[in-house]
This record gives structure tokens, C-alpha cells and sequence, in this order.
């Protein structure tokens, strides 16, 4: 290289200089790195060998829990003559600073560990704007030389630890707030190890979250990356920049290069360098004495530091000088990359040591999503474990959280959209949403956000004053919950005749036996009234309805059909009756129609109670609630306010010192059904005699009757509702939860107005500046009436389409009136029947008369005289009526009237004469 070729000539010309300089180095060195003596010793040997010179070292072990021994040590090496102070420590010691200063004597500091490196990362995490990082290391002492160097120098709070076990891996998933990033830093081999327990540890999920950094001048094209599963940053050292280090033009640097051996050769070289430059009338060595400080060596000092401030622009040189931290450092050129799977290696950065960070030429970094813990509790429908769609099993995540589905899980996801984060769904380890335990912690999702388990909660938690004293809340996302009354629908008996019940049996019996009298009598008044059509043939010459008893049944029925029962009775009295019947069938078919409908619509409309006060003066229906929820807290606190109000009352009323007269009434003027409510709630079914147990279970087993008092879960409340079919028993609950069964179970339906209302709301940790960004967030989601579409998707209305009562709201159902269909189909039937049976008489009275025929055909003749008599007499007797009829007036509806019979033929037809 070229430095190497200067750097020989400047030998050259400086080598008469040399060999009458006499320098004398004092390095300060951490007690934990023995090796370093070792390593001092041969840098120092390789620098006289290389310069032609003698110098003397001294090394001062430095115990910062006693630093009065390591000063004493100090001074003792400073009074036998020093050049510099070689600070290798691995933070300023103050007091060799003070001394040094006091004495003009040069102190230079430098890093031989991976100090450098991690600075260089740390440049780059904080242009992803990071917060916090785990750097995990090879060794302790690494781990203590990082520690040093970034505290008070990085903005990124940073947990640092050598190596990963299974323990450490315990204490990264279990870290509240989880780290941002993750950065492992040490040779290859270790890094790369370390990274493949990591992803067996679960710890890699999220992209662009793993850092590693190579401390190792290898050649990346030629390491093995396929264990890298997520995209990945990767820094390292130039690897050219290990043969400047040696001052070689042509190097391969393996696994076993000393890379802290090289450091001290090169740095003893360059100073050594340095001190040769300076002008030769400045002292190069002086003694100090630490009771009495002289500046001896200040100009020297400022000499050498000219000198290296002179090589900052030099690039060929291998250290640059930090006039800040009074220290030479290793120009390193660091080479960020981008790893991915799918596309390898990709240079996105490159800059010195000396040099700010910075991105190549158009190259762009995507951007990193933040990360938040979600903690949630389950609840129907905001937060429902999600099932297995064979087995109906739970399903849970890889770290054995259980997955979720609801309303929440998808504003979750959508504000994650809008908010461009990643998230995790936490639920938490004890509790629900939240309640104060006696201690004054909080457990649930309040107390995860509390102690900082989670960053955000979005569940069905509700807003209160007491919660707001730990947390803070977000606008509410939900305002329409509060509480409500569940109950069964009772079951109707449903019967093909329901028709039939609008009216009571006897009601049907006597309208059967005004039917039968009735027929009966008209029968009775046609036989028997002279003026009846049948005893009265001359009044009605036309053809008129002959009220046999078979006809007179015929009329009675069907009058009560809309046509009528055709043509009435000639008589007056036969005409009262059917007028008086007709009246009688008008109004029974008034009334049966009246009835039916207002029947059919009352039960349809029919409900148990109607509000929560009809429920507390009621003893018919049972009532309970969930055991520890914010309903069962409701009723408790609204006990205590009753409670309260009538003890301040009772005091007011009743105290004689004070004129309270307007207090002082006859009753309590607060209605109290809230300590009835809680009572009835609270109260358990009565023991039971053993004699007693069979009866009871023989009688009520059918209704599988519980004893009242709180549930565990809302699942066991909704399931006694339904069970108790005769709609004698209500859970009271979260009206969201309440609506949200009601629309998948057709037995259950809501009564009673809402009431408790109470908004359900997101939290953050308090003060977290995630409370004005949510919000911004959900205005949002407002304006896109997003929230509505969660509403319609988890409340909706039209399943209960599906119900097979769901259409009784709009008409009658064929259960009600299916008897009427039966009785047409009855009658169709018996008409079928009845066809069937005419048909066979009809062909059977033809089969005979045609046998008699024959019969008369193969009789003797008949005797013309006894035939001719009988044809005679026949014709007298007609010819008798006929004169008779003449007799009688005439009724005519034209101008007259002339009966007369032409011809009448007593033969049978065909062509048989006798």
C-alpha cells in the first residue's frame, strides 16, 4: 500500500532522529484483561524492531472499586519519566485525565474492542428512529466495554448481554417494552450461532429487526446465509481495511487474525511516528511528580495533536483523531447491507469511521413499522377465540397464545392499517378487563397496561373513573352498549287447529245444535204448515225446493257459507225461522272472525315483562347475572345508592335538631327495587328434605330447573334461558353481547329498554403519545363509516331470517290454519268416496233394470183386456186431477194460464207394443 511506502521513507529520513529519542509510554489498562500486558509487550517490541529504537512501557492495572491503588501505581510510573499516557481502559479514567492535564502530558485514549462497531450501528438505529435494543455479545467484558461506550452517548435505551441461553431467551420474550431491534455483534461464528438459537427461540418474526455485526474482516459473498429467515442488516468492516492494519498491500485476514494485537502494533507505531515529526527542541519525556504538578509538556501536547489533526484528511492513515474524546480510532470504512432471503445481498451504506452516516446513492430504506403489544380480553362478539373448522378445537399462536376473531380483532387490525404497525394479541395472564385488587395493583387488561405488559388495549372495556386513575383513554369506539333483559321466547302449542280453540267446546257444541234444530225444524215447518210449498202445490205452479230432512240439513249448513243456503221456505213460519237463523249465523261468523284475528296477533305480540321494574315486582321469572361482572358490580353499587339515600334521608328526617320539615313525609320517596334485584339475584334455592329429592326432580326435571344466583359465564346464563322453555327465567347482561346471541338463537329475544349506559372505549399506558394518534385514527375510521360496517357484520338482523318464526310478524302460519286445509282436504275425500259409491249404484241399478227387462221379454203375453183395463183406469185418474186443478184459481205470470196434456205415454220406450 501506499502508507506502507511512506510510512518506510519517513523511516528513513527520520532514522537518524529516532535512535536519539527515548520514549517512555505509560498504558492504563482494565484489571479484567490480564492478556493485554502480554499484547502491550509485543506491540511495543515490534514498534523498536520497526523504528530502530529503545522504548520503555509501564502498565498500570486499574481497579475502579479501588482507585486510590491504581493513582498510587500512577504516580509511581509517572515520576520515573512519561512521553504519553496510553489510556486503554475502557471509559476515561478521571483522575489520570486530571493528572494529564495538570502536567501537559499528551493521554490518548483508544477502543481495542468491538466499541467501534457498535457505535456504527448504533448510528444507523437511531436514523430508524429507534427506541430501544437488545445487543447481545461474545463475552462479559465485551459486554462491559459496550456498556461504557454507549452510556450517555446513545439515545436508544439498550439491554446488553453476552451471548443467548435459553434463560436469556426467556428474559427477551418477557421484556416490557419488548426491544425494537436486536443486534448481535462478535466473530462470524458467534454471530451466526447465535442467530440460529434465536430463530429457534422464536425471537425472529418481525422483518428488518435483526442486526448482525461482524467484528470479522471475512468476505460476506463467501458466508453461508441460508439460516437468515427474515431480512436482515448486516455491518461489518471493510475487509481491505484489515491489511492497512498490518500494513500489508495484499492480505487475506482469516478466523484467527488478532485483530487487538494488529490494533496496538500499528497504534505504538503511529505514535512513535509522531513523536518523530515534532520539532526536536520540544521534551518528549518528563517526570511528574503528583504532589507538585508542573506543565512541563504542554507545548509538546499541542505539537502532537497538530500533528494529528493534520492526518484527519489523510486517508491513508489507519487512525483518525477525535478531538472530543482526546482519542485515536481505527479509520474503518463500515459496509451496511441489506439481507433478504429471496434476493440476498445488497450494499445500502458505506462511510468512515470519521464520517456521519449515510446512505449510498439512491438507496432507499423501507420503512420499519412499530411494533405494539394488544391486550384483549375474550368477550362475545368483540373478542372470540378462534376454532378449528374440523375439530372445534381453540387454535393458538407459536407462543401459545390463543387466536382470536371479533369485532375488536378487526378494528385492531384496521388501525394498525391506518397507523402502520405491527401488532401482537396479548391476553392476560390473570383476570379480565380490569378490576383493583386490595393491594392497589391492577389485574387484567388494566393491569397489563398498568405494569407495561401491553402498550394498547382494545377490548370491551368500559370507561371509568376509577380505571382513568391508571390509564388513559382513547375517544370511544362504541357508545351504544350498556345493559338488557334476555329471556326465552315461550313456546306456543302449535296445533293444525288452532282455529278450533278461538272458541270453547261448549260455544262449537251449541252452534252443532242450532244447526241440527234448526234443520230439524224447518223440516218440521215445511211437513206441516199448509202454506208450505208442499202442502200448497197450487199456489207455486213452478218447480219449488222440496225441504226434505235430508234438504232442510243441507239449507242449515250451508247458510253459514257466503253464497247462502239457496232458495228459502214458502211459508211465513218457515221464513221467521231461516230469518231468525241467518241473523243468528251472521253474528257468529262476526264474532269467530273478530276473535281469531285479535287471538292470533295477542300471541304473537305477547311477552312475559317488559322493562326491568316489571321484572323486580314480579315472582313468576327467575333472573341472575354473571358472577363478578360489570352487570353483577351495577346492581351491587346501585345497592349501596339506595342504601346510602335512605340512610341521609332517615337522618334528615328524623334528626330533631335540625327543621327539615319539607323532608319529613309518610314514604321513602325513592322507589327501591335495586336491593330486591340483587336479593333475588344473590338468593340460592332452599335445602331440600331427602324424602322430598325424587318428587321434585319427577315433577321439575322436565324443566331442568336451577337454583338462582350468579352464573360463572355468560354461556351458562344464555344456556338456562333457553332451557327454561315456558320463558320463566331472564339474564340480565351486556345489551352487546345480548343483541349479538339474539340475532344466532331463534329462542331467545330482548325485552325491556336499555339502560346503564355505559361507552366502550381503547386505553394506552398513561401519558403514551399513542392516545392522540388512536384517536386521529378512529375519526378516521368514523368519517369511512367503518365502525358502522363492524356493527351491521357482527349484529345482524337479517340472520334471523333464517328463524323459522321469523316471518310471523308479517302473517298467519300454516300451523294456525292448517286444519282448514285438512277439512277441505277431508272433504274432497268423502266427495271422492261419495263419487266412487254413486258411480257403482248407478251401474248396479242399470245391471238390474236391464236384467228385468229381459225378464219381461221371455214373460206370456199379457191379456189385452187386463192390460186395456189397467190403462183405462190409469187415464180416469189423471183425467180427475187435471179437473180438479182446473178448479182452483189460476196463478199466472202472463195474461192466462192453460194447462193441458197433449199426450201421455204409459208404454215403455222402444218399439214394444203389446
Amino acid at each position: 500500500m501506499r502508507f506502507a511506502c511512506a510510512f518506510f521513507f519517513v523511516l528513513a529520513d527520520f532514522l537518524g532522529a529516532f535512535a536519539e529519542i527515548y520514549l517512555r509510554f505509560v498504558f492504563i489498562v482494565e484489571r479484567h484483561e490480564p492478556e493485554l500486558f502480554r499484547m502491550i509487550g509485543e506491540a511495543v517490541k515490534h514498534a523498536e524492531d520497526l523504528k530502530q529504537l529503545a522504548l520503555d512501557d509501564s502498565i498500570v492495572s486499574l481497579n475502579r472499586e479501588n482507585e486510590d491503588e491504581a493513582r498510587g501505581k500512577l504516580c509511581s510510573e509517572l515520576s520515573k519519566g512519561v512521553s504519553a499516557l496510553i489510556d486503554l481502559s475502557w471509559s476515561p479514567w478521571e483522575e489520570a485525565e486530571h493528572l494529564a492535564s495538570e502536567a501537559g502530558v499528551p493521554i490518548i485514549r483508544t477502543a481495542l474492542g468491538p466499541q467501534p462497531l457498535v457505535a456504527a450501528i448504533d448510528r444507523y438505529l437511531e436514523s430508524r428512529n429507534a427506541t430501544d435494543a437488545a445487543i447481545l455479545l461474545e463475552s462479559e467484558i465485551d459486554v462491559d466495554k459496550v456498556l461504557y461506550e454507549l452510556l450517555g452517548r446513545s439515545n436508544t435505551r439498550i439491554w446488553v448481554h453476552a451471548g443467548l441461553t435459553r434463560d436469556s431467551a426467556r428474559a427477551l420474550k418477557t421484556m416490557r417494552p419488548d426491544p425494537s431491534f436486536y443486534v448481535l455483534v462478535g466473530g462470524s461464528g458467534f454471530v451466526m450461532e447465535t442467530y440460529k438459537r434465536a430463530v429457534k427461540e422464536k425471537l425472529v418474526r418481525r422483518v428488518y429487526r435483526w442486526n448482525l455485526v461482524f467484528t470479522d474482516y471475512l468476505d460476506l459473498s463467501a458466508l453461508d446465509l441460508s439460516s437468515v429467515v427474515q431480512p436482515t442488516m448486516i455491518l461489518q468492516a471493510h475487509p481491505e481495511d484489515c491489511c492497512r492494519i498490518i500494513a500489508s498491500k495484499d492480505c487475506t485476514c482469516s478466523d484467527s487474525f488478532e485483530k487487538t494485537q494488529a490494533t496496538l502494533n500499528s497504534l505504538i507505531a503511529y505514535l512513535v511516528d509522531a513523536f518523530g515529526r515534532i520539532d526536536g527542541t520540544f521534551m518528549v519525556k518528563a517526570r511528574v511528580d503528583c504532589g507538585d504538578v508542573h506543565s512541563d509538556m504542554s507545548d509538546t501536547k499541542e505539537a502532537l495533536h497538530r500533528i494529528f489533526v493534520e492526518d484527519i484528511d489523510n486517508n491513508e492513515t489507519v487512525f483518525y483523531w477525535d478531538q472530543e474524546r482526546s482519542g485515536l480510532f481505527l479509520r474503518h470504512r463500515y459496509v451496511l447491507s441489506s439481507y433478504k432471503p429471496d434476493s440476498g445481498l445488497e450494499a445500502v451504506a458505506v462511510w468512515s469511521a470519521n464520517q456521519e452516516y449515510r446512505l449510498l446513492p439512491g438507496v432507499t430504506l423501507e420503512p420499519l413499522k412499530h411494533f405494539f403489544r394488544v391486550g384483549t380480553s375474550p368477550a362475545v362478539p368483540w373478542t372470540l377465540p378462534k376454532l378449528d373448522p374440523e375439530t372445534g378445537d381453540p387454535l393458538y399462536n407459536e407462543d401459545g397464545q390463543p387466536i382470536y376473531e371479533g369485532y375488536c380483532v378487526d378494528l385492531i387490525q384496521k388501525l394498525s392499517e391506518a397507523m402502520n404497525f405491527d401488532y401482537e394479541i396479548v391476553s392476560p395472564r390473570s383476570g379480565g378487563f380490569g378490576r383493583r385488587l386490595p393491594n392497589g395493583s391492577w389485574d387484567g387488561v388494566v393491569g397489563d397496561l398498568t405494569t407495561g405488559e401491553t402498550d394498547i388495549a382494545v377490548a370491551a372495556l368500559t370507561m371509568t373513573a376509577e380505571r382513568e386513575e391508571v390509564i388513559d383513554f382513547v375517544a370511544p369506539y362504541f357508545e351504544q352498549t350498556g345493559i338488557l333483559i334476555a329471556i326465552r321466547k315461550p313456546i306456543r302449542k302449535t296445533s293444525l287447529f288452532k282455529f278450533m280453540t278461538v272458541l270453547r267446546t261448549e260455544v262449537w257444541l251449541s252452534i252443532v245444535a242450532a244447526l241440527v234444530l234448526t234443520g230439524f225444524m224447518i223440516w218440521l215447518l215445511e211437513k206441516y204448515s199448509p202454506y208450505s210449498a208442499k202442502n200448497n202445490p197450487g199456489a207455486y205452479p213452478y218447480p219449488c225446493r222440496d225441504f226434505t230432512l235430508k234438504e232442510s240439513f243441507w239449507f242449515a249448513l250451508t247458510s253459514f257459507t257466503p253464497q247462502g243456503g239457496g232458495e228459502a221456505p214458502k211459508a211465513l213460519s218457515g221464513r221467521t225461522l231461516v230469518a231468525a237463523y241467518w241473523l243468528f249465523v251472521v253474528l257468529m261468523l262476526a264474532t269467530f272472525t273478530a276473535n281469531l284475528a285479535a287471538f292470533l296477533t295477542v300471541e304473537r305480540m305477547q311477552t312475559p315483562v317488559s322493562s326491568l321494574e316489571q321484572l323486580a315486582r314480579q315472582s313468576r321469572i327467575n333472573y341472575t347475572v354473571v358472577e363478578g361482572s360489570s352487570t353483577h358490580q351495577y346492581f351491587i353499587n346501585m345497592k349501596f345508592a339506595e342504601d346510602t339515600l335512605y340512610r341521609v334521608w332517615k337522618e334528615i328526617t328524623l334528626n330533631a335538631t335540625s327543621d327539615q320539615a319539607q323532608y319529613r313525609v309518610w314514604d321513602y320517596p325513592i322507589r327501591e327495587q335495586y336491593g330486591h334485584i340483587l336479593l333475588a339475584i344473590n338468593a340460592s334455592a332452599p335445602a331440600i328434605e331427602p324424602e322430598f329429592i325424587h318428587i321434585i326432580w319427577n315433577r321439575y326435571v322436565h324443566r331442568q330447573c336451577v337454583s338462582r344466583g350468579p352464573v360463572a359465564d355468560a354461556e351458562t346464563g344464555f344456556k338456562q334461558v333457553n332451557d327454561h322453555t315456558d320463558a320463566d327465567f331472564a339474564f340480565i347482561h351486556d345489551s352487546a353481547e345480548i343483541k349479538y346471541e339474539v340475532t344466532r338463537n331463534c329462542n331467545l329475544t330482548e325485552v325491556g329498554e336499555l339502560f346503564a349506559e355505559q361507552p366502550y372505549a381503547i386505553a394506552v399506558q398513561q401519558g403514551s403519545r399513542l392516545q392522540e394518534d388512536i384517536s386521529r385514527a378512529l375519526l378516521e375510521l368514523q368519517k369511512e363509516r367503518f365502525l358502522e360496517q363492524l356493527a351491521s357484520k357482527y349484529w345482524n338482523e337479517t340472520l334471523r331470517q333464517s328463524c323459522s318464526d321469523a316471518d310471523e310478524s308479517e302473517g298467519i302460519t300454516l300451523e294456525s290454519l292448517g286444519g282448514v286445509f285438512i277439512a277441505t282436504l277431508f272433504g274432497l275425500g268423502l266427495a271422492m268416496i261419495t263419487l266412487a259409491w254413486e258411480v257403482f249404484y248407478y251401474k248396479r241399478k242399470e245391471k238390474n233394470k236391464v236384467q228385468s227387462t229381459k225378464e219381461n221379454v221371455e214373460r206370456p203375453p199379457i191379456k189385452s183386456a187386463k192390460l186395456g183395463g189397467k190403462m183405462a183406469v190409469g187415464v180416469a185418474r189423471l183425467r180427475k186431477r187435471a179437473t180438479k186443478i182446473g178448479k182452483k184459481k189460476n196463478v199466472t205470470i202472463g195474461d192466462s194460464f192453460k194447462p193441458s196434456v197433449s199426450y201421455i205415454s204409459v208404454y215403455p220406450k222402444g218399439d214394444y207394443r203389446p
